[in-house]
């Protein structure tokens, strides 16, 4: 005999209010995952003055800016000093890195799928990235527009 009192419908209640709360958490899970990109370091080259570029730290900022527009040394002032920095000029004009700057070039194509993959509109900009698997690189910050 099917029980049909206050307990019952509780019970029932509770239930699809438990399985909302987790359907709600897996969403949003989701969402939070998905709003940054990803960058792969074996199928996105860049190049540095001698060598393909490949990552060695854990965590690193991208500054993506014009050389026709400003002087690289005045934009990396602005950015933290926390990690070291990958720099692409739009221009690839060739600069000497130092000491936490990686300048870097990079062909059209590589350069393009670069901007629409992070949603780039303005630059300068810059981002921090941090390891996901060897070579695999996940946006770690929100795009920072540098003024």
């Amino acid at each position: 005999m099917l029980y049909r009192g206050k307990s019952s419908l509780f019970y029932i209640l509770s239930s699809f209010v438990g399985a909302l709360l987790v359907a709600g958490s897996f969403a949003y899970n989701n969402y939070r995952f998905s709003r940054f990109k990803f960058i792969d370091f074996s199928k996105t080259i860049l190049y540095t003055q001698n060598d393909i570029f490949t990552p060695k730290k854990d965590y690193y900022y991208m500054l993506i800016f014009s050389s026709h527009q400003t002087n690289p040394d005045k934009l990396i002032s602005k950015i933290p000093k926390n990690y070291p920095i990958i720099i692409i000029d739009m221009y690839q004009k060739e600069f000497k890195s130092k000491k936490g700057e990686i300048f870097t070039r990079v062909g059209s194509n590589t350069f393009i799928k670069i901007i629409q993959k992070f949603n780039i509109y303005n630059i300068p900009v810059y981002f921090s990235i941090k390891r996901y698997n060897k070579n695999l690189f996940k946006q770690d910050s929100a795009l920072k527009e540098i003024k």
